[in-house]
């Protein structure tokens, strides 16, 4: 089934580029565009796209509060975040908002591709950078309280939550705060990936949890991982 894709972006000539790139993929189509954030929040709830591809500044509404609308809703699509602006405030904001992905608009188009069907998937991505600071932010002891609470699906905030997971899935949920992908967690635990999936899947679901960039917030905020040095380059 092709991934369908809406393209935000204010500047027309970026929105069409990233448009050319997604729909050249056989396995994608880009069923609508829009120049603003309000525009997105209704072509969103119109075209029921998988993936929204989403700029930050716009006018109207901005791509961080597009995103918290657009998530909030039942069914909602995933939103990656782009952005020519590196900054902290914008990571997260976004992650706050609920998107599943941030990347800079400099990466390379097969990122872009791959960040979609990466979060068309259920899983998440970061920029290395932004990964970086957000770890640092957590190591610096910025990050306590820091929750994505967007919406009804905002994770708890006390090892109450913790209570359901069973020892495995806890296991596997530090080590995907740790910036492990599934193929290495399997690894480290000696499990089949099809057996990470499983427990990643069932953790989300007893958490209340929409992905694992939630999953990886909720596990700095409770201690379950501990910040390591700068230099991590995924989630």
């Amino acid at each position: 089934m092709s991934l369908r894709v809406l393209v935000v972006d204010d500047q027309g000539i970026v929105r069409a580029g990233f448009a050319a790139v997604i729909d050249a993929e056989e396995d994608m189509t880009v069923v609508g565009e829009a120049a603003d954030g309000a525009t997105a929040v209704v072509l969103a709830a119109e075209l029921a796209p998988h993936v929204v591809v989403m700029d930050v500044r716009m006018p109207e509404l901005d791509g961080i509060a597009a995103t918290r609308i657009i998530t909030g809703k039942e069914n909602a699509p995933r939103v990656l975040v782009l952005t020519t602006f590196d900054l902290d405030a914008y990571v997260f904001d976004a992650l706050r908002a609920g998107a599943s992905g941030f990347l800079l608009k400099d990466v390379h188009a097969s990122e872009l591709l791959d960040g979609i069907r990466v979060v068309a998937g259920g899983e998440s991505v970061l920029a290395p950078s932004a990964t970086r600071r957000l770890i640092g932010h957590y190591a610096s002891g910025a990050g306590a309280g820091f929750h994505a609470d967007s919406g009804p699906d905002s994770p708890g905030s006390g090892p109450r939550e913790l209570e359901s997971l069973t020892d495995s899935q806890r296991n596997v949920l530090g080590l995907l705060a740790s910036g492990l992908n599934n193929a290495e967690i399997a690894g480290e635990l000696g499990i089949t990936v099809g057996t990470v999936k499983s427990h990643v899947n069932a953790l989300l679901r007893k958490l209340g949890l929409r992905d694992r960039v939630q999953a990886t917030i909720l596990a700095y905020d409770l201690g379950i991982t501990r910040p390591n040095p700068p230099g991590a380059d995924h989630l």
